[in-house]
């Protein structure tokens, strides 16, 4: 369900370098959540790092949401660089199986697989 690497670069590096292969692989990063600042400026003792990547392909999406409408509500994809344990990880949900629990239909799955594909490379890629 879920797909997590560990990086040895910093924190930093890997969430530059994951915003570099989104870029690569045609697809947009729609806007970056700074979970770990966000807490802190709301009172929160967070000590780690959290910054969540909503990526899409726009081709994959308008399929998406050409075969089921309801399925916006597991768009955009979410690709996380965070701290753990002294570690820096890259993860996700997997697409595939994410949206194998909310339909059946053989086109979503076709899709989600690509994607699922594509989002392993990027975060590969950025490890």
């Amino acid at each position: 369900m879920y797909y997590i690497v560990d990086s040895t670069k910093p924190f930093a590096q890997a969430v530059d370098d994951l915003d570099a292969a989104v870029k690569r692989h045609q697809f947009g990063v729609l806007h970056v959540h700074d979970l770990g600042n966000t807490l802190r400026g709301k009172g929160e003792a967070f000590a780690g790092e959290c910054k969540v990547f909503e990526v899409c392909n726009p081709h994959q999406a308008a399929g998406v949401l050409a075969a089921d409408m309801k399925l916006n509500m597991a768009l955009p994809c979410r690709i996380s660089v965070y701290t753990e344990g002294g570690k820096t990880r890259l993860g996700m949900i997997a697409p595939r199986e994410m949206l194998a629990m909310l339909s059946d239909d053989p086109k979503l799955s076709a899709i989600a697989s690509e994607v699922d594909a594509a989002t392993r490379r990027m975060i590969d890629e950025a490890k």
